[in-house]
């Protein structure tokens, strides 16, 4: 299975641009990719996107670097060599549906299943089971990556934000690394297990313990 992340220049899928795809084979999970492009130049750039990856417009729109198609035709060789083609991501909406859109622009087939593990869900369904109800607040999950890796008991490094606003400092994001995020946390709360070794400094919490 492939675990994704990709970071881009702002949230909306049609008017911004990918500027990097990090993404892990589950079953094999020393073959990674991890690489980096300039946006197009219809892309448009939000600020809250610079703040959360500590990019300049500068950097995302650096000529030296490759095309975003050469990026997808990069990544999508590279997920052909995997096993199986579901991908699993903390949020596979907002992540599939950009690389889709993107695809379908550069006129280019999407290698993996339309159909995607959402870590989301996954963790939303074993909170409710310990706790007798869902992470919700202010209407809607508040079920984020951060309190999904609370839950299988690593801290969250990275900044956090909020609706354009720094909540908490931390690394600047980066999409392998939240892959790998992805990833530790579907192997604590699937099967219980420490998955990657830079993790097993973190306890599993004995609730994760099958």
């Amino acid at each position: 299975m492939i675990v994704l992340d990709i970071e881009t220049s702002g949230l909306d899928k049609v008017k911004c641009g990918i500027w990097q795809i990090g993404a892990l084979d589950f079953y094999n999970p020393q073959n990674t990719f991890l690489e980096e492009a300039r946006i197009d130049d219809e892309d448009i750039i939000a600020d809250g996107a610079l703040k959360v990856t500590g990019k300049t417009e500068r950097e995302l729109r650096d000529s030296n670097k490759q095309s975003q198609k050469q990026l997808l035709e990069n990544f999508f060789r590279w997920c052909k060599k995997a096993e199986i083609k579901n991908c699993i991501c903390q949020n596979p909406q907002f992540d599939l549906t950009f690389l889709e859109i993107k695809a379908k622009n550069y006129s280019l087939e999407l290698p993996f299943h339309y159909r995607a593990f959402d870590l989301h869900s996954i963790a939303s369904i074993i909170y409710y089971q310990a706790n007798n109800k869902f992470l919700i607040e202010k209407d809607h999950s508040q079920m984020n990556l951060s309190n999904v890796l609370a839950l299988c008991g690593i801290p969250d490094q990275r900044i956090h934000m909020e609706k354009g606003k720094i909540l908490k400092q931390g690394r600047p994001h980066s999409a392998l690394e939240d892959a790998k995020l992805t990833a530790e946390c579907f192997s604590r709360l699937v099967y219980g297990e420490s998955l990657l070794s830079e993790y097993r400094q973190f306890q599993i919490p004995q609730e994760l313990v099958k």
